[in-house]
């Protein structure tokens, strides 16, 4: 008697998650990005790096296995065809996906050819994103997973600094706070200096700098400081992957904007964790540095060839992989709609 075992066809697979292979694909889309973007390193154009990563990202998604619609990305649709909330993305074929997009994290780094620019990508199941109704800023604090359970958002600076310290072991004056350098920012310098620890300053790309903080070899502990929601979001997207946690407050730079916020219903008093800003255990998050920096190494071009680096990571599995990879600038202009060669 012959045993037949029933092998599910692609209908049957549910299609409820997104699928372990996702993370390999998203990371093309990054890689593309911060080659497009790459070109564009240090003059002094940030819309035209930013303009560069877009179109090459948005050639680039269209080919990845899923269903996806960007939740956070360029806002509202204009006249030029952008990633734009709102804009279904990917494939059309598998999960249903939640997007998060920023193809250039660090416009100004990458126009001033200064560190720490990537491009980043995350994707959750569908609903899993916070909608932050249009309220663009947030106050945040990020720390890695052995402070976790320590922190409070709504305590003073020195007093976190000081549980960070003991919960690494150290003394207060070996704590990093990493820092987005705005005026606003000001009183927050003073209490961390006061505290007695040291400051990183980063003067854009706040992403970069919360993953920072959950990556030990960077050397920094804690980001505190308002920066872009959008950009709090897809931090949390990679909290979920690395541990630690993210806690923010919702911060209308306005009245009209603290209005808008009430009116969709939100809590400007509530503090918002990591699962209030992505839930789910489904989570990916797949970065390319763009520019040289603490996190990643940018993009590289030698003769006929660029070379990138990659964080890419999926919270379910708790895989983290590092991928350097190098790219044929000749293979890629055979069969790619992108220009890497240069920017125009």
């Amino acid at each position: 008697m012959t045993e037949h075992h029933h092998l599910p066809s692609q209908l049957e697979v549910s299609p409820e998650a997104p699928d372990r292979n996702l993370a390999l694909e998203l990371v093309r889309v990054t890689e593309a990005g911060a080659m497009a973007s790459g070109r564009w390193v240090g003059k002094g154009d940030k819309n035209g790096a930013d303009g560069a990563a877009v179109k090459a990202m948005r050639t680039l998604v269209s080919t990845v296995s899923m269903n996806g619609i960007v939740v956070i990305g360029e806002g509202e649709k204009d006249e030029a065809p952008m990633l734009y909330n709102g804009e279904r993305v990917g494939d059309g074929t598998g999960a249903e996906c939640d997007v998060a997009v920023d193809p250039v994290d660090g416009t100004t780094l990458t126009a001033k050819g200064m560190g720490n620019a990537v491009s980043v990508l995350a994707v959750a199941e569908r609903g899993a994103m916070f909608d932050p109704s249009a309220v663009f800023y947030m106050d945040k604090l990020v720390t890695g997973p052995e402070a976790a359970e320590f922190v409070d958002i709504t305590a003073p600076p020195a007093v976190n600094i000081r549980r960070i310290a003991k919960a690494k072991g150290c003394g207060v004056e070996d704590v990093t706070v990493v820092v987005l350098d705005r005026p606003r920012h000001e009183s927050l310098v003073q209490e961390i200096r006061e505290a007695g620890a040291r400051i990183k300053f980063i003067a854009d790309g706040d992403v970069a700098g919360a993953v920072m903080t959950v990556r030990e070899e960077t050397g920094v502990d804690l980001l505190l400081g308002v920066g872009g929601t959008p950009e709090g979001i897809i931090a949390a997207c990679a909290i979920k992957c690395l541990g630690g946690t993210i806690q923010g407050k919702l911060w209308p730079k306005d009245d009209e904007e603290r209005q808008r916020a009430l009116d969709a219903g939100h809590d400007l008093d509530k503090v918002l964790l990591t699962e209030d800003l992505v839930q789910g255990e489904n989570v990916f998050f797949v970065a390319t540095g763009i520019t040289d920096g603490d996190l990643l190494r940018g993009v590289h071009y030698r003769a006929e060839r660029a070379y990138t680096q990659s964080l890419v990571m999926r919270s379910k599995s708790g895989t983290i992989r590092q991928i350097e990879s190098v790219h044929r600038l000749s293979k890629l202009r055979a069969y790619s709609a992108i220009d890497f060669d240069r920017a125009r």
